[in-house]
């Protein structure tokens, strides 16, 4: 009789809590390091922060784990998965030196560059002097970005030299040792997702993004507030000309530099209002608002799939990824105020994949400042997920509930 596996999760944060359902759906003891108090919900945490490759590397090897999932960026950014490649410790995540150019905004950006794949003109400064005399002759809206993704404010769309000068001088104070600008791109946003052992790559999903905070794109730019899949505005010719255009020839550079990339690999692109097709930059796995939506719709056994990664016969095992043909819609939710009570979450039919809400001393869940959590529903067709995800969200009450209302709303007569 075969004996249950043993898997580790390595995050604290919506996706690891989605990727975490997906694999409860297997036959397969599932540990999360170091997880929330949601997350000890549905699987077993272990107190070891992502940064502390070695002490999750000391137990891995002493209690026999059978797959390491890192999809934390503190993990992959401490290099979790050379550490383990060299200890011969099956993991499903990208070493430090693959995955630099999936972390870091400018590194990314200049990776895009070296390879001639189309990306809005960019500029990288480690001095604000500098920074300030290129934003007086740049071409208005500019986006601003950390170099790497942080908790707080780390990006901002500016439409005036004084709004732009105000918030890269607030980054620079803030001990942001470089900022990354680029000039805004209209048109529709969009992450191309692909499965990869850093030889070949598969397509998982397209996903519409939206990213701003308010309905109509405006206010605050985030890292991403609701998302739609599959994106009906991406074709198949699109998809194949990503995979030959940029997937292909990022994953021959890093071939050629000796450091393959292993994990999911997402490409943010934009579709302009001229017809062209744009490149952002890149994601080092799936994102925390698209997670659920993303695997939902997947049918493969994702062990199975990552293990093959990890070992290196995904090449020699798959030759698609296999994809309902469901649609799913994300948003997120999100608190003004701390400490307020959640209800109507026992109400909800959608999937919730939890931020790090946490439940008061009368196991009541309470709400933290900023994103709680993604609701997330999966149906036939976009309209009746979208229908059947905002029934769902009325339902939940809060003082302080901030969302967007108009995510996919597009396909409300599609």
């Amino acid at each position: 009789m075969n004996k249950r596996k043993k898997v580790l999760i390595v995050g604290n944060s919506a996706k690891e809590y989605a990727l975490i359902k997906k694999f409860k759906n297997y036959d397969c003891e599932i540990f999360a390091a170091p997880g929330n108090s949601s997350i000890a919900e549905i699987a077993q945490c272990v107190d070891i922060r992502e940064e502390n490759v070695q002490e999750l590397l000391e137990f891995v090897l002493e209690n026999g784990i059978d797959l390491t999932v890192a999809s934390s960026e503190i993990a992959v950014k401490n290099d979790i998965a050379g550490l383990f490649q060299a200890n011969e410790q099956l993991i499903f995540a990208p070493s430090q030196a693959a995955s630099v150019f999936a972390v870091s905004r400018s590194a990314g950006k200049k990776f895009l560059y070296k390879l001639r794949i189309p990306t809005p003109r960019f500029a990288i400064f480690d001095k604000l002097p500098l920074a300030l005399d290129y934003l007086k002759n740049a071409v208005m809206p500019q986006v601003i970005r950390t170099d790497e993704n942080s908790n707080s404010a780390d990006r901002l769309v500016c439409t005036t030299f004084i709004s732009s000068k105000t918030f890269v001088e607030d980054l620079f104070c803030k001990n942001e040792n470089k900022v990354v600008l680029e000039d805004y791109v209209f048109g529709h946003e969009f992450t191309f997702y692909v499965v990869t052992d850093g030889y070949s790559a598969l397509p998982i999903a397209s996903v519409a993004n939206y990213k701003f905070m308010e309905n109509g794109d405006g206010g605050v730019l985030t890292a991403g507030v609701g998302a739609f899949t599959p994106d009906y505005k991406i074709s198949a010719e699109t998809e194949n000309a990503l995979m030959n255009n940029v997937v292909a020839r990022v994953l021959d550079a890093l071939q050629k530099k000796e450091t393959p990339y292993l994990g999911i690999l997402g490409v943010d692109c934009v579709f302009t209002d001229d017809g062209k097709l744009v490149t952002l930059d890149f994601k080092p796995f799936l994102s925390d608002h698209d997670a659920e939506a993303v695997l939902n719709l997947v049918d493969e056994n994702l062990l199975t799939l990552f293990e093959a990664c990890a070992i290196g016969s995904f090449a020699d095992d798959y030759d698609k990824i296999e994809v309902s043909e469901n649609a799913s819609v994300s948003c997120v939710i999100s608190s003004r105020l701390e400490g307020r009570v959640i209800k109507g979450l026992e109400f909800v039919e959608a999937d919730i994949s939890h931020f790090g809400i946490r439940k008061n001393e009368y196991l009541e869940y309470e709400t933290i400042k900023g994103k709680n959590f993604v609701l997330t529903k999966t149906a036939k067709t976009l309209a009746a997920a979208r229908k059947h995800l905002y029934e769902d969200i009325e339902a939940v009450d809060f003082e302080g509930k901030k969302y967007r209302t108009d995510i996919c709303r597009q396909v409300e007569n599609f």
